[in-house]
C-alpha cells in the first residue's frame, strides 16, 4: 500500500493553526487580507492530494493579499459541525471576518488559483 500522508506539509507549507473556539478572533483580526481556512483530516486521502498538489507549486498559493488558517476536523468536530462538512478537504474564504464562499473537494491547482484570484479582485484585498 503506498504511503498517502504527506507528515510534513505544515513545515513545508505553513499556515497557522486554529480551533474553532478561536476562529472568530482570528478572524477579526484580518486587516484587507483575505483569510483562507484550510480544513482538513488526517489520513484523508483526498486532503493529502491537495497537499500534494500544494506543495508541487507552492508559489502558486502565495499571495500577499492571502492568509492561510488549518484545522485537522477530526481533532476538531466543532469545527466540522461550523460549517456543516460533508466531506473534506473544504477551503473557506473570509474577508473582515465575513464569509465570501467556499472551496469544496479539490478542485485542482488551477482552478483552485482562479477562484482565489477571483476573490481578490472582488474584494480588493491587499497584503
Amino acid at each position: 500500500m503506498a504511503d498517502t500522508t504527506v507528515p510534513r506539509f505544515f513545515e513545508q507549507f505553513p499556515m497557522q493553526k486554529v480551533v474553532d473556539t478561536a476562529l472568530d478572533a482570528e478572524l477579526a483580526k484580518d486587516d484587507n487580507r483575505i483569510a483562507i481556512l484550510f480544513l482538513w483530516g488526517r489520513d484523508c486521502p483526498n486532503c493529502d492530494i491537495a497537499k500534494r498538489q500544494m506543495l508541487l507549486t507552492p508559489e502558486s498559493f502565495s499571495w500577499p493579499q492571502v492568509r492561510w488558517l488549518h484545522d485537522n476536523v477530526y481533532d476538531d468536530p466543532a469545527m466540522a459541525t461550523r460549517f456543516g462538512l460533508h466531506g473534506i478537504p473544504a477551503f473557506f474564504l473570509f474577508h473582515r471576518g465575513r464569509k465570501l464562499g467556499r472551496i469544496t473537494s479539490w478542485p485542482g491547482t488551477e482552478a483552485f488559483v482562479d477562484a482565489v484570484d477571483k476573490q481578490i479582485g472582488l474584494t480588493g484585498a491587499s497584503a
